[in-house]
C-alpha cells in the first residue's frame, strides 16, 4: 500500500494544473453551489482526534479541582516524612498553584513544537505520535503516591501539558484541512465540545461517590490513558490531511485516496483545483518559520487577530473558573456538601452550550459566536463582582445564586464560541505555508496566558477580592470590540478567498513589490 502512494511524477502533477475550458468551469461552478455532505469518515476522525486529545485538555483543566485538599495533604505528609516538619500555608498554596499551572508550562512547550512536528510528521502523524506522552504522564501521576513523590505529580502534569499543547494545535489544523468549506466550522468546533466533555467527566468522576475519595486521587489523575489508548488503536487507519499530502508532499495519488475516503460520492475535482490554486500561489515559498511570520507584512492583520483571540481566550477568566470552581462557589456562600453537585451542573451546561455553538456556526457564522460569547462573559464577570460585593456589604443572601448564575453564564458564553472558534480561525486565516507557524504563535500565547491566570489568580483573589473579576471583564469586552471591527466573516469561504480578503486590506499600505501574490495577480497590467 505504501508503495502505491508514491510521489507522482511532474507530468502527473502538471496534468492537474492544465486550464479547463469554459463549459467545464461553468459546470464546476454549478457543482460548487451544492454543499458537501457530512460523511461517516469525517465524523469518525473528528470524534477520534477530539476524544483522545482535546478531551484530555478539558479533563486536565478540571481534574485537580476536586482532589485539591487530598493533594495538598499528600504534599504536607511527604514533607513531614522527609524533613520532619510540614509546609506552612503559603508554601502549600505555592506548591498547589505550581501543580495547577505547570500544566500550562508543558502546554507552552508543546505549542512551540507543533509547527515543526506537523511539518515533519503530518497532521495525523503528529496526533498519533504524541500519544506516548500521555502514557508517560499517566504512569507518573498514577504511581506518585506509592513512590511518595510529589515531584511525580508535578512532572506528570507537565508532560500531559506538553501533549495538550501539541494536540490543541495539531487537531484543529487536521480537522480544518480535511473538512469541506461548508463543514469546516462544524468540524472545527467538535474539539471544543470534547474539551467541555473532558471538564464534565472530571467533575462527575470527582464526586465523592465515585473517585472523589482520598485513596482514589492518583487513579483519578491517571485515567487520561484510556481515551488515548482508544485513539491510538483506531486513528492510524484513517488518511492524512489531503492538503498536507498535495501542497507540502506533492503526493497526488495519496491526496486522491484521502479525498475519496472523506468525500464518498462527491466529485473531488473541485477541491483538488482549489488546493492547486493555493499551491500555485505558494510555488516559490517554503513553509515559513515563526520569525518569518512575525516579519511578514502581508499577514500582519491575521497575525494580530490570532494574538488577540488567543490571549483574550485565556485572560477572559475561564481558566480561573475551571481551576478554582469549588473555591469560587465556597466564597459565594454555597454550602460545602452542595458545591460538588453545583460544579457538575455547570459541566453539563458547558456541553449543551458547546453543542449549540457547533450546530449554529455554519448558519450564524464565526463572528456572532465570538462577539456574543465574549460579551456574555464580560457582563457575567461584572455580575460576579457586583453579586459578591452586595452579598458581603448589604447581606443579600439570594446574591449567592446570582453569582452562581454568572459563573454558569461565563462558562456557557465561553463554550458557545470563544472555546473553539479561535483555533478554527487560526486555520482559516492562513494559507498552508504560514499555518504551522501561526499555530505556534497562537498556541504559545494561549498557554502563557493560561499559566499566568492559573498561577496568579489565587493571589489576585486574595489581594483584590471580588474586584479581581473586573480584570477579566475588561479583557472580554475588548476582544469583542476587536472582533467586531477587524475580523471578517470566514464562513463558507476557501482558504484562498480568506487570504485575499486580508491581502486586499494589506495591499493598500504596501508597495507593489511586497504585495501578496494573489493581490499581484489581480492587478491590471499596463
Amino acid at each position: 500500500m505504501a508503495e502505491e502512494l508514491i510521489i507522482a511524477p511532474r507530468s502527473k502533477i502538471t496534468s492537474f494544473l492544465r486550464p479547463m475550458d469554459s463549459s467545464k468551469l461553468k459546470a464546476m461552478e454549478e457543482m460548487n453551489k451544492s454543499p458537501t455532505h457530512l460523511t461517516s469518515s469525517l465524523l469518525a476522525v473528528a470524534f477520534l482526534t477530539s476524544f483522545g486529545s482535546s478531551m484530555l485538555y478539558g479533563y486536565n483543566l478540571a481534574v485537580v479541582n476536586s482532589p485539591a485538599e487530598y493533594i495538598k495533604d499528600f504534599y504536607n505528609r511527604t514533607s513531614v516524612s522527609r524533613n520532619g516538619t510540614g509546609l506552612d500555608g503559603e508554601v502549600l498554596t505555592l506548591m498547589y498553584s505550581l501543580t495547577v499551572s505547570v500544566f500550562a508550562i508543558g502546554g507552552l512547550l508543546g505549542s512551540l513544537m507543533v509547527g515543526m512536528l506537523v511539518t515533519r510528521f503530518g497532521r495525523k502523524g503528529t496526533v498519533v505520535n504524541s500519544t506516548v506522552l500521555v502514557f508517560i504522564a499517566g504512569s507518573l501521576m498514577g504511581f506518585s503516591r506509592i513512590c511518595g513523590s510529589p515531584e511525580m505529580v508535578i512532572l506528570g502534569r507537565f508532560v500531559t501539558g506538553i501533549h495538550s499543547g501539541i494536540s490543541l494545535g495539531a487537531v484543529p489544523m487536521y480537522l480544518g484541512e480535511i473538512a469541506p468549506k461548508n463543514l469546516r466550522g462544524f468540524l472545527g468546533l467538535v474539539p471544543s465540545i470534547f474539551i467541555c466533555a473532558g471538564v464534565f467527566s472530571a467533575q462527575v468522576l470527582g464526586l465523592h461517590e465515585l473517585l472523589g475519595k482520598e485513596e482514589h486521587w492518583p487513579l483519578f489523575l491517571s485515567l487520561v490513558v484510556i481515551p488515548t489508548f482508544i485513539q491510538l488503536m483506531l486513528l492510524p487507519w484513517f488518511p492524512e490531511s489531503p492538503r498536507y499530502l498535495l501542497i507540502e508532499k506533492h503526493n497526488v495519488h495519496a491526496t486522491i485516496t484521502a479525498l475519496k475516503w472523506y468525500r464518498s460520492k462527491c466529485n473531488i475535482q473541485l477541491e483538488i483545483e482549489e488546493m492547486q490554486e493555493e499551491q500555485r500561489s505558494l510555488s516559490s515559498m517554503e513553509t515559513v518559520s515563526v520569525w518569518q511570520l512575525l516579519l511578514d507584512p502581508c499577514v500582519r492583520w491575521q497575525l494580530l487577530s490570532v494574538v488577540v483571540l488567543n490571549i483574550g481566550m485565556q485572560l477572559s477568566g475561564i481558566d480561573a473558573i475551571w481551576f478554582y470552581t469549588n473555591d469560587i462557589f465556597k466564597n459565594a456562600g454555597i454550602p460545602g456538601p452542595e458545591i460538588q453537585y453545583t460544579t457538575v451542573g455547570t459541566g453539563a451546561i458547558e456541553i449543551i452550550a458547546g453543542l449549540i455553538g457547533c450546530f449554529t456556526i455554519e448558519k450564524l457564522g464565526r463572528r456572532p459566536l465570538m462577539i456574543g460569547g465574549f460579551l456574555a462573559m464580560g457582563l457575567c464577570c461584572a455580575g460576579i463582582t457586583l453579586s459578591l460585593v452586595l452579598q458581603v456589604r448589604v447581606h443579600f443572601p439570594f446574591m449567592r445564586y446570582v453569582s452562581v448564575g454568572c459563573v454558569v453564564g461565563i462558562i456557557a458564553g465561553f463554550c458557545i464560541g470563544p472555546a473553539g472558534v479561535p483555533f478554527l480561525i487560526t486555520a482559516e486565516l492562513f494559507k498552508q505555508s504560514h499555518r504551522p507557524a501561526a499555530y505556534t504563535v497562537g498556541g504559545s500565547l494561549n498557554w502563557m496566558s493560561n499559566f499566568t491566570v492559573g498561577f496568579v489568580f489565587p493571589f489576585l483573589q486574595m489581594s483584590a477580592g471580588s474586584y479581581c473579576y473586573l480584570v477579566f471583564c475588561s479583557v472580554c469586552l475588548g476582544v469583542a470590540v476587536y472582533v467586531f471591527f477587524v475580523i471578517p466573516e470566514t464562513k463558507n469561504k476557501t482558504f484562498v478567498e480568506i487570504s485575499q480578503m486580508f491581502a486586499s486590506k494589506e495591499a493598500v499600505n504596501l508597495p507593489p513589490a511586497k504585495r501578496h501574490p494573489l493581490i499581484q495577480q489581480d492587478q491590471p497590467t499596463s
